[in-house]
């Protein structure tokens, strides 16, 4: 009788153990939905020489700088996160959008997360949760997955997975992705027996903008936030544009083009302005900017570098520019007029071609204009640093810091 107590008990406790490696195994069995509305599936699992390999090799051939990073410790394992969204700007329409969620292969359960908001992208599928199109989303996963932290990255609506058109600048509409996507990856990491302990918010270009806005709700929200940090941030993207109209840079990028298409057309749709996009172009271009902007086959020779071409003339007139539908949702378009309670720092290159000084320096500038001044923002230089390299140079200083903290 002893005997077949122990066969049974030694087969439930190999049943049991069964179950628990089937469990765990099953993550990578394809799409797992966990809640209403939120899905993740198993991507890949980068070792630890992958991850040093984008530190010391493919990075660097992507900024054109050579920079140190703190070598990976640790493999990671990559999700795609899909989940229930809504878009303020059109009346809350419910919608569907997707994120990455890196988790350090590690014994460890508890960990602290970094939300990275990335730059603009020229293909639909360059974002994070398709990882191995964006080389910025590699930087991070091999600096701070590799080093033991959470990673989560939303990819807009518009982007990854999306069904929406872009939605490119339009803030509230950046701010309810990133939302929604830490929400349903603190749910997946539940799901995976995991949990973050401290919330560290960071971006580049475009996703310097979006991590300000996302700041800023989740100031609103009671959400507390360690730190935040930004390398060649639009806080302001009124004052970007009237930059590249009427004060231009010997330096200016030849791709800021890409900016005024992508913003009119987006803002046209969210916003609900019919025709706006025609507005701001000259007839000769629409129909290639078009293309860009729904990413469509297109030569990208057809597309002017020289903004005279592209825009109307009138557009260059301050006033106008101004007093226009285009120009006065543009004037709305900032993240950084409000009271920040959060430690932040906003790096910015001193020869970067597309972010100016004053730009990189302008929440700093605004937030120490308060009264006796809020030190809570520090702006700080990389140094003589372009657009990649201001970011490539930016990351171990966040990391650095974050970890301080």
């Amino acid at each position: 009788m002893m005997r077949s107590v122990i066969r049974n008990s030694g087969f439930a406790l190999l049943f049991a153990i069964t179950l628990i490696s089937t469990g765990s195994r099953a993550q990578d069995k394809g799409p797992i939905q966990i809640a209403s509305g939120v899905t993740y599936e198993f991507l890949d699992r980068w070792d630890i020489g992958r991850l040093n390999q984008i530190l010391q090799t493919d990075t660097p051939k992507f900024s054109g700088i050579p920079v140190t990073y703190t070598p990976a410790r640790n493999a990671v394992r990559l999700y795609r996160v899909t989940y229930s969204s809504v878009v303020p700007e059109r009346g809350n329409k419910p919608t569907v959008a997707t994120g990455l969620l890196a988790v350090p292969d590690t014994k460890d359960t508890t960990f602290p997360m970094v939300s990275y908001q990335h730059g603009t992208v020229y293909g639909k599928q360059q974002v994070p949760s398709f990882a191995e199109q964006s080389p910025e989303t590699q930087l991070m996963i091999a600096q701070f997955a590799g080093q033991g932290y959470l990673l989560i990255g939303a990819d807009y609506f518009g982007l990854g997975l999306s069904d929406e058109p872009e939605g490119y600048m339009v803030k509230a509409s950046h701010q309810q992705a990133s939302y929604d996507l830490l929400t349903a990856s603190r749910a997946v990491l539940g799901h995976l027996r995991l949990d973050s302990t401290k919330l560290f918010l960071a971006g580049w270009s475009q996703g310097g903008f979006v991590t300000m806005a996302f700041l800023q709700k989740l100031e609103s929200a009671g959400v507390t936030v360690q730190a935040a940090a930004t390398a060649s941030a639009p806080v302001d993207v009124f004052v970007a544009l009237n930059g590249f109209l009427n004060f231009p840079r010997k330096n200016d990028a030849a791709w800021v083009p890409t900016l005024f298409i992508l913003s009119s057309f987006a803002f046209e749709h969210y916003y609900g302005v019919p025709g706006l996009a025609r507005s701001l172009l000259n007839d000769a271009y629409y129909d290639v900017s078009r293309k860009a902007y729904e990413r469509q086959p297109f030569e990208a020779a057809d597309v002017p570098t020289d903004l005279r071409k592209l825009i109307r003339t009138e557009y260059f007139d301050p006033q106008f520019f101004a007093a226009s539908a285009y120009g006065r949702l543009v004037a709305q378009t900032e993240a950084y007029r409000w009271l920040i309670k959060s430690p932040v720092r906003n790096y910015y290159g001193e020869a970067d071609e597309a972010i100016s000084i004053g730009l990189g320096q302008l929440a700093m500038t605004y937030q120490r204009a308060i009264g006796n001044g809020n030190p809570q923002v520090e702006a700080v230089s990389t140094g003589e640093t372009s657009h990649r390299g201001t970011f490539a140079r930016a990351v171990p200083q966040w990391k650095n810091w974050f970890d301080a903290l």
